[in-house]
């Protein structure tokens, strides 16, 4: 007999479920993932960490793949809308019968296992997958790599974007202990490959540690951008004729590199036409990601909540809006490096406007009213009663030609798709 018979009653109960919303280790999850599937039948397997771009690599792998003609399942977190977009298979996200189906078959199977919500969707993810006559599936750590439940399986590539500070209470303080930890996806004898130029040294020396076989950006492959096109290189292989890619940045050839990279590497296993990649390239999607809505004002909407995602951001404005004047509306979670981001972007907001977010590990608008007035910015507006009368005073106070960017956190983002798109 099911516990529930819908699926927010059963991700309510999650989130009260486990005493710790965030709990690294495999044990629990490899345990309940054991009795789920006693066989242990996976589809191929990529597996994708990293500070930023995981959720960019996922888009363009699942898009290339499916242009190949395959049928592709994506595991991906967090939301913006939906819980179901975390689960999709052949790009479109699987309904609440199944997930709740999943959920309960995982229930009956735990025993007394406490499961946290995170790691109860990645065994329901894996669950759906494991008998969706899949012919690759593409999962995303969601936090670090080495204890993170995605890594359970076992992938048959293991792709690394790039390393920054972020979540240090449970990766480390330096790049080269977060780069430890997201190293942890690599597997003996199994492709390991790194989008980043220059990762931090720790990564090399996990994966010569597990035997892994190291692909790292600018050594085992590079890319080289013409007027129109781009090309993309590894030794004697070659993809020429790329179109830009499907999101805006520097860094996005980066990643479709890395995509590109992983591909090639199995592509003994499922083969892939250049056509194909160029195809799911310039078709992937991704919401919430540098993504401009038209109007007057223009607003654009990014998730980006650490200094590198927010470096990548402030090159983006730099490229497409060089001479604009820039409002923006902002929240972000308490345990990140907030007055980081607020001197990152000191010098391209006219005036900020303090969205308060319903979410317990927000930050509050008078915590992040203490922390404006530490990095010495006074203009900023704050004592808005929610997320849209703070959009509205932002909107109403932006001129026509003027950007109104909203950015900081996931939950932000999808404050404004939820009530706005």
């Amino acid at each position: 007999m099911t516990r529930f018979d819908s699926l927010q009653a059963w991700l309510d109960w999650q989130e009260k479920l486990h005493p710790r919303p965030i709990d690294l280790g495999l044990g629990r999850a490899a345990g309940v993932y054991r009795q789920l599937n006693p066989d242990q039948k996976q589809p191929l397997t990529i597996t994708v960490a990293g500070t930023n771009g995981k959720g960019s690599c996922v888009a363009f792998l699942e898009a290339i793949y499916r242009a190949a003609g395959y049928r592709v399942g994506a595991y991906t977190s967090p939301h913006i809308l939906r819980y179901n977009e975390r689960i999709r298979i052949d790009g479109q996200p699987v309904d609440d019968a199944l997930i709740c189906e999943a959920f309960s078959r995982i229930d009956a199977v735990r025993g007394d296992t406490s499961l946290s919500y995170f790691e109860f969707g990645t065994l329901a993810a894996l669950s759906i997958f494991a008998t969706a006559n899949l012919d690759i599936q593409l999962l995303e750590v969601g936090l670090g790599g080495r204890l993170d439940a995605v890594n359970i399986v076992d992938a048959d590539a293991a792709l690394v974007t790039t390393i920054g500070l972020d979540h240090l209470d449970w990766l480390g303080h330096t790049e080269e202990a977060i780069g430890r930890e997201k190293a942890g996806i690599f597997r003996a004898g199994v492709a390991a490959i790194v989008g980043d130029w220059q990762p931090p040294i720790s990564i090399a020396e996990v994966a010569e540690q597990v035997g892994a076989v190291l692909l790292q950006m600018g050594k085992a492959f590079t890319y080289r951008k013409h007027p129109q096109v781009w090309d993309w290189r590894a030794g004697d292989l070659q993809v020429g004729q790329l179109p830009p890619p499907a999101f805006k940045g520097e860094h996005q050839y980066r990643n479709a590199s890395a995509a590109i990279m992983a591909v090639k590497t199995l592509q003994h296993l499922l083969a892939v036409s250049d056509d194909s990649i160029r195809q799911g390239i310039q078709s992937a999607q991704l919401p919430g990601r540098f993504q401009l809505i038209p109007g007057e004002p223009r607003i654009l909407l990014d998730v980006g909540h650490n200094p590198q995602a927010v470096q990548t951001l402030i090159d983006y404005l730099r490229e497409y809006f060089p001479a604009i004047k820039i409002n923006a509306v902002f929240a972000m979670m308490r345990d990140k490096d907030i007055a980081g981001v607020l001197n990152m972007m000191r010098d391209r907001v006219t005036t900020w406007y303090l969205a308060p977010l319903v979410n317990p590990r927000a930050a509050s608008p008078d915590m992040l009213e203490t922390i404006f007035q530490q990095q010495g910015l006074d203009n900023v507006r704050s004592g808005f009663a929610d997320f849209s009368e703070a959009f509205h005073a932002a909107r109403q106070n932006s001129g026509p030609d003027e950007l109104l960017l909203i950015f900081g956190s996931f939950f932000l983002v999808s404050e404004y798709l939820s009530k706005f798109s």
